[in-house]
C-alpha cells in the first residue's frame, strides 16, 4: 500500500470511528484543553500503530484498545502533575445541567460518582459495559479473558449495588 493510500485509509478509519476517541477523551479528561491533548495523543498513537493493524480485529476494537491504553497512561501522567482531578468527567454522562426532579436522574448522578471512585481498569470495563460491548469485545480491547471480564463486571455491579443500598439507608 502506498503512503497516500495508507494515509487515506487511516483518515477514513478515524472519521468512521471518531466517536470512540471522543467518548474516551471525555471519560478521562475534565478540561477541554486536556481532552484535545488526549485526542491528539490517541490519533498519533493510532497512526504509529496503523502499519501493525491486524484485520483479525474490527477497527473499532483496535481503536478502543489503543485509545484506552493511551488514555490511562495520559491520565496517570497528568494525575501525577495534579492537572486532572477525576478520570470520568461530567461529559460522559452530561448530567450536570439536569434538574433534581426525578429519582432516575438522582441515581444516574450517584452512578457517575461511584464510577469516578473505581480504579483505572474497572473504569475502562464500565465504560465498555455501558457502551453495550459484548464480553468478547471487552476482553479483546482490555486484553483479559472473557471469564475475567464477566467476573470483574459482576463484582463491579455488586459493589455499585452495595453503594446504592448504603446511600438509600442514610
Amino acid at each position: 500500500m502506498s503512503t497516500t493510500e495508507k494515509s487515506d485509509r487511516f483518515l477514513y478509519v478515524i472519521e468512521a470511528n471518531k466517536g470512540i476517541i471522543y467518548k474516551i477523551a471525555n471519560s478521562y479528561c475534565k478540561k477541554a484543553e486536556d481532552r484535545k491533548d488526549l485526542i491528539q495523543e490517541i490519533v498519533s498513537q493510532l497512526w504509529r500503530s496503523f502499519g501493525n493493524y491486524s484485520d483479525r480485529y474490527k477497527y473499532s476494537t483496535w481503536i478502543y484498545r489503543i485509545a484506552l491504553n493511551v488514555a490511562i497512561s495520559f491520565y496517570r501522567k497528568e494525575n501525577r502533575r495534579k492537572v486532572i482531578s477525576s478520570p470520568i468527567s461530567e461529559g460522559l454522562f452530561n448530567l450536570t445541567d439536569l434538574d433534581d426532579t426525578t429519582e432516575t436522574e438522582s441515581k444516574l448522578r450517584l452512578l457517575q460518582q461511584f464510577i469516578q471512585e473505581l480504579n483505572d481498569l474497572d473504569k475502562a470495563l464500565m465504560l465498555l459495559y455501558l457502551e453495550e460491548k459484548s464480553h468478547r469485545e471487552i476482553a479483546e480491547i482490555i486484553g483479559i479473558t472473557e471469564t475475567n471480564v464477566a467476573t470483574k463486571i459482576g463484582r463491579i455491579k455488586l459493589l455499585l449495588k452495595q453503594k446504592f443500598m448504603t446511600t438509600e439507608t442514610n
